[in-house]
């Protein structure tokens, strides 16, 4: 994918915000994995998420501590970034999986009104 075709990053919510306050290695290598995703490859590190929605997926990055951004690529108008957060446990904490899917739900609802 050219430069042209690099799909732009749409950040929902506070998900900016959430990634800004990473560590600045963390926030550089979501950075690069995000632009990985803009034109049209996997990040290095990722798992699905269909708990949060179908599409969604999970860019996993440990460095010093760790890190999840969770997005969406499935529409061809862009890459919808749903959260971000530090990774203080095992399993993923449900208010993440809360807020991502609910910014989801919004998402999907603004796409049908379109």
């Amino acid at each position: 994918m050219s430069k042209a075709q690099q799909k732009p990053l749409i950040w929902l919510g506070d998900s900016l915000e959430s990634i800004k306050s990473f560590s600045l290695e963390a926030r550089k290598e979501a950075g690069h994995q995000l632009g990985q995703v803009q034109v049209g490859r996997d990040p290095s590190d990722w798992k699905p998420m269909e708990t949060v929605g179908a599409g969604v997926k999970e860019v996993r990055i440990r460095i010093e501590k760790a890190y999840r951004v969770l997005y969406v690529a499935k529409f061809a108008e862009a890459v919808y970034v749903l959260h971000g957060f530090e990774k203080k446990t095992q399993r993923t904490p449900k208010a993440d999986i809360d807020l991502a899917g609910k910014r989801y739900r919004k998402l999907l609802n603004e796409r049908k009104k379109k």
